[in-house]
């Protein structure tokens, strides 16, 4: 999470600064803070929740410590942030919302793809009418991960016990991007497959264990009606690594991007509607963009995550609706999730 989480914190100045940070031990904290340019440092998670100067923590983490560190946090009294997945499973998930809500504390859940300007004004077009009644949208995305190879560093995402696998974090993280533009799939439908049991280490030339799934396909229907349809595959395509159509009766909006995690990645929107036979180009206008200090290609995994912030803080400010996804939220998107997925 070092690419976006701690960039992030500091485009949002003057609202939001990072005033602690604590790792597995008081050394890995201190070199963590001499990179990120933050003076106090924990070896605990306890000590970073008890330090007065701190409002708000960050848990971006493995997925299975997830749990035991928002627990801490909550215990403290703190706001929390935690990362998707919330939890490492459905259980864990609902035990986090109960807690939160229990201390009626703020929280988020880290599905900032809906904070991304780009999918905001997508939301926009939609609702005003540049696609007219939408028909139908389809989403073909690439995993990265859970493909043939796999960095040394990256032997976790394919074990399925640790929760963070090809389901849980590019398609779930589409799916709830997906969400936001277009409301809630109903009646969802998700087959697993496993073509591969290995990935060939890219350092060791050693084979690792996949217990991950490597194809996800996904079907089910708009609010309208419309159809909705997803293929995640993992590794990565020659081809096209993210598109995702939207389509109506009036025009058709593309969104692509160059890697399959549409909450890290840079966003193109291209369109057409009317007697127009082709797609064009269309640019995200200044007033959807509330963290202009970060450039959208550039740094793109903070991108996104560094809006999410802003607008958490905007709820905190302000009241009313919240814009970011709670506890609650994300609790209810492992719901949808695990109750979707079919069985042979």
């Amino acid at each position: 999470m070092g690419r976006a989480r701690p960039p992030a914190g500091p485009a949002c100045r003057p609202g939001l600064r990072a005033e602690g940070l604590a790792a597995s031990s008081k050394q890995s904290a201190e070199r963590s803070g001499h990179k990120h340019g933050v003076s106090r440092t924990f070896g605990t998670a306890a000590e970073l929740a008890a330090c007065d100067e701190v409002d708000l923590v960050v848990v971006a983490v493995k997925v299975p410590h997830h749990r035991e560190l928002v627990r801490t946090a909550l215990s403290a009294g703190k706001s929390v942030l935690c990362e998707w997945p919330l939890g490492n499973g459905l259980a864990e998930a609902e035990d986090m919302a109960r807690q939160a809500r229990g201390r009626a504390l703020p929280t988020v859940v880290g599905l900032q793809a809906r904070s991304h300007p780009a999918l905001a004004y997508v939301r926009d077009l939609v609702a005003d009418g540049y696609v007219g009644e939408v028909l139908s949208t389809t989403v073909v995305g690439s995993g990265g991960a859970w493909g043939a190879t796999v960095g040394p560093g990256d032997h976790y995402v394919l074990d399925a016990a640790n929760g963070a696998t090809l389901l849980t974090i590019p398609f779930a993280h589409t799916l709830d991007g997906l969400a936001s533009v277009l409301g809630e799939p109903e009646d969802l439908r998700i087959d697993l497959a496993s073509w591969r049991t290995s990935a060939v280490d890219t350092e060791s030339g050693l084979p690792v264990p996949m217990t991950a799934a490597d194809q996800v396909v996904a079907s089910g229907r708009l609010p309208g009606g419309a159809v909705v349809t997803f293929h995640y595959r993992g590794g990565v395509s020659r081809g096209i690594n993210f598109r995702w159509e939207i389509n109506g009766t009036e025009g058709d909006l593309v969104i692509t991007a160059p890697i399959g995690h549409l909450q890290l990645s840079p966003i193109t929107i291209e369109g057409g509607r009317g007697t127009s036979t082709g797609l064009a180009p269309l640019t995200v206008p200044e007033s959807y963009v509330r963290v202009p200090r970060l450039d959208p290609h550039a740094d793109a995994p903070a991108y996104a995550v560094a809006h999410a912030y802003q607008r958490f803080l905007d709820d905190l400010r302000e009241g009313g609706t919240p814009g970011v996804p709670d506890f609650t939220h994300g609790a209810a998107r492992h719901r949808d999730i695990e109750s979707a997925i079919t069985t042979a």
